[in-house]
């Protein structure tokens, strides 16, 4: 057989294998509390003087 020839058993394998659904994990999501905050940091024309100095390079 050379390289890229049609293998039946491969591909049957590869369909069982990808149809199997794997349920053996927890499913519920943990619950999140908490709070988020962030820095935005640099006014936007800073953030765009510093995106073409860095396209420039």
């Amino acid at each position: 057989m050379s390289l890229g020839d049609y293998d039946e058993a491969e591909h049957e394998r590869r369909e069982k294998k990808t149809s199997e659904v794997d349920a053996d994990f927890d499913a519920e999501r943990p619950e999140y509390s908490g709070s988020l905050t962030y820095d935005s940091g640099d006014s936007t024309e800073a953030l765009l003087d510093k995106f073409q100095e860095l396209q420039g390079e």
